[in-house]
This record gives structure tokens, C-alpha cells and sequence, in this order.
């Protein structure tokens, strides 16, 4: 006899995953909180297609760097055109800037957004290949006071998440112009140590030195250790620029660490770059819940005039799995006040009325119409905490009455059914 097939569910692709309801009121209460500052800072919202031209972040993120030749999502259409899936939102920003005629308007501009950005890397707790993003870009203007607006923004959103033990890693990469002194230098220090690294940072010597201190591989941590530090490298104006950064901060009573060996990913940041860290700067594998800086050569690069530009996103992923690891409170904001409870088709029908009555009303109402037994319903009246019951059975249907039940004291009372919704906003109130 053939042996029946066991029948095959399908599953979501490696490295996608589903945020389930249990999760969502942390997903919540982060991006809802964040939104709200944003506008409070003066920033406006922008919303950017999920699918770009590939081009334009190959240009715009950097042709060697890791997020466009090892993990950016590429096709073709069917005319030929090679499309990306976003792995980050800014060249996405950027391009809407300069093709909607913004850089028309008076200047700094504020924008920020959220959605689900995508990278081909290998998954693991906090970094999917659809991840979720929150970003901020202020376009327009060079005066340090915006990178530390944006820090202190950042900061206040993650304090608003429920996360209070936040550290700010930072540093500074110069301009085009002082960079190329570190960049020598990087070089001339990895070359005799090209045997004590890692394969791809042997790749990176030869096409984009800097990357070298981005590296995670453990074998190459004791080599970056001892790394030339681009503040030693910085011009006049660039030392200057990182100086007034710091004082502000000072000012703001915002602590920091300089970290010489933060480069961040993308190639596209100059002038001050940084991260928010989870754990404290002496953790071996700390949580970076996101981070950002300068861009000042982007816009030109993608075609528009020489623009100074600053910005910063958080990973809402790594954000909520901090929040549950820190045990945040997170409500869903499902707060119910009243429960329906039916008996009979009757009884159901009138209920379901009753239902979208007390919506329009503004009082939120919980039911269970799929259940018929009494005692069953208000049991589940009863975990949820609502303060009545109404109870609307056959007969109740039928003499267009309905038991109003106090579930603290336990009391009952008949009230006419064209009056319980006034009935329910006097009591409700008191």
C-alpha cells in the first residue's frame, strides 16, 4: 500500500520572518514614539519606494562596499532594467530630494521615515534579511549643532522605548581631503600584517582600506586594535567640526565614547559618524541598535549640487529585542470597558447592533459572539477587567431590555435597550 505524503506547509524565506500579534504592541509603542518626537524636533515624514534603481545605491552606499557586492537584493525587469530591494533608506531619500525639486526649499530640510529595508546576509538574533528601519536626515546645512540634534533625537527615542543604559560611540572621518593621509597610513600599517588577516580584509587592502576597520572576524581584532586613528589625520576644518560636535554634547550632558576604530558600513559618511550601543563600551559583542552622521558628498555624488547632509536610523528588530530583553512594558492598547454577552440567535443579533452603537459612541466594546454558553462569556469578561457586563439573551431580544451586570459588585439592573448607551457613558464616567 502507498504510503500517504505528509502534505508540505509552506514557510517564509530564510532570514524573513512574521511579527506575530504578541510582538506588535513593542513594535508600537517604538515606532509610534519615535514619530511622534520626530515631528516634535520639526522633522516632516517621507515615504520612499521599497524597490529602487540598483545604480543608485552602488553610487550612493559605495560599489566595494559590503551591503552592495555581498548582500543587496538585484534583478533584472522585463525590460531590462536592473532593480534593489532598499538595503537602507537614504540614497532612497537623496534621490527623492533632488528629483521632487526639494533642494528648492529654504534650507536645512528634516525628514524622517520607517519601513522594511532588505540585505542578503546570513541571519542571526536581531539582523534579518528584512529588517525594519526608523531614519532621520537633516539636508542643507554644515554646523555641528544638526549631528548632535540628531544624536540627542535618537537618544530620546530609545529612552522613550523604555531603554535607559544607552552608549554613544563616536568618531570622526574627516573630508575627502584629510582622509586620504589616514587612508595611506591605514594601508602602509596593514601591509605587514597582511598575513595576520582575515581573507576579505586582504580584499579590502587593495579596494576600500578603511572598511578593514569594520571587520567582525576575531582573527583580525588584535591587528585593528593597534590601527592608526583618524582623529590624528583630521584637517584644521574637520578638527574643528569634531570639536564643536563634542562641546555640544558636553553641554548636553550627553556621555560618549570615541571610538577610533567606528567607520561604520557605508561609504558614502564623512565628518562625524556614530552608534548607539546597548551594553557598555567594554562588551565583547555589544547590541548596535543603530547610528549614522555625516554625508556631505552624497547629493553631489548622486548628481545634485555640493550639499551638507546628516542623518542617523535605528533597527526597530534590535530596538524590540532590547525592549523584551530589558522587559519594557508594552500595552497592545486594547482596553476594553464593556462586554457583550448573547444568548440565541436573537440575542446575537441585537448584540451585534448594540456592538457598532457603542463604537460610534466611543466606548470600546469586547465580545465573544461565536460562544453561546453564559457563563463561558463572562469568564472572559472577567479576565479581561471590564467593568460591565451586558447580558442580552432571547427574552431580553424580545422585551428590548437588556441586564446591565457591575462585574465588581456583582449587582444586576434591567435597562431599556434605546437608553444603554447613554446608560454606559454616565456610568463609564463616574
Amino acid at each position: 500500500m502507498k504510503k500517504k505524503q505528509k502534505q508540505k506547509f509552506f514557510q517564509a524565506p530564510k532570514g524573513m520572518r512574521d511579527i506575530l500579534p504578541e510582538d506588535q504592541p513593542y513594535w508600537d509603542k517604538f515606532l509610534k514614539n519615535a514619530e511622534e518626537l520626530a515631528r516634535d524636533y520639526g522633522f516632516s515624514k517621507i515615504e520612499t519606494p521599497i524597490l529602487e534603481d540598483a545604480e543608485l545605491f552602488a553610487r550612493g552606499t559605495g560599489e566595494t562596499s559590503d551591503v552592495v557586492t555581498k548582500q543587496m537584493y538585484s534583478f533584472k525587469t522585463l525590460a531590462g532594467r536592473t532593480l534593489a530591494l532598499r538595503p537602507e533608506g537614504t540614497p532612497g531619500v537623496v534621490r527623492a530630494y533632488l528629483e521632487n525639486g526639494l533642494s528648492n526649499l529654504p534650507s536645512p530640510l528634516k525628514f524622517f521615515y520607517s519601513g522594511p529595508m532588505f540585505r542578503y546576509e546570513q541571519p542571526q538574533q536581531g539582523r534579518t534579511r528584512q529588517f525594519w528601519q526608523f531614519g532621520l536626515e537633516t539636508i542643507g546645512d554644515k554646523e555641528a549643532v544638526l549631528d548632535v540634534q540628531i544624536i540627542q533625537l535618537c537618544l530620546r527615542i530609545l529612552k522613550g522605548a523604555g531603554l535607559k543604559k544607552i552608549d554613544v560611540q563616536i568618531n570622526s572621518l574627516g573630508c575627502s581631503h584629510c582622509r586620504s593621509g589616514f587612508r595611506r597610513a591605514l594601508m602602509d600599517y596593514y601591509r605587514h600584517r597582511k598575513n595576520k588577516i582575515c581573507p576579505d580584509c586582504q580584499k579590502r587592502l587593495k579596494e576600500n582600506p578603511l572598511r578593514l576597520l569594520d571587520c567582525k572576524e576575531e582573527k583580525c581584532q588584535p591587528v585593528k586594535s593597534q590601527a592608526p586613528s583618524s582623529l590624528e589625520y583630521l584637517c584644521a576644518e574637520c578638527k574643528a567640526h569634531f570639536k564643536s560636535v563634542l562641546e555640544f554634547l558636553d553641554e548636553l550632558e550627553i556621555p560618549y565614547f570615541l571610538n577610533k576604530n567606528l567607520v561604520r558600513g557605508l561609504d558614502y559618511y564623512t565628518k562625524t559618524i556614530f552608534e548607539f550601543w546597548l551594553e557598555g563600551e567594554n562588551s565583547e559583542n555589544p547590541l548596535a541598535l543603530g547610528g549614522g552622521g555625516r554625508y556631505d558628498n552624497l547629493i553631489q555624488n548622486l548628481g545634485g549640487k555640493s550639499t551638507p547632509a546628516v542623518g542617523a536610523s535605528l533597527g526597530a528588530d534590535r530596538v524590540v529585542l532590547a525592549m523584551k530583553k530589558e522587559e519594557v512594558k508594552a500595552s497592545s492598547g486594547y482596553n476594553p470597558k464593556v462586554f457583550l454577552v448573547q444568548l440565541g440567535d436573537r440575542g446575537k443579533k441585537k448584540s451585534l447592533k448594540l456592538f457598532e452603537a457603542l463604537h460610534q459612541a466611543d466606548i470600546v466594546a469586547a465580545e465573544s459572539f461565536s460562544r453561546d454558553s453564559i457563563k463561558a462569556q463572562l469568564k472572559i469578561a472577567d479576565r479581561l477587567g471590564v467593568k460591565f457586563a451586558l447580558i442580552l439573551g432571547q427574552q431580553e431580544a424580545l422585551d428590548g431590555t437588556i441586564i446591565v451586570r457591575d462585574m465588581a459588585a456583582g449587582s444586576q439592573e434591567i435597562v431599556p435597550q434605546e437608553k444603554i448607551v447613554e446608560e454606559m457613558k454616565k456610568r463609564l464616567k463616574r
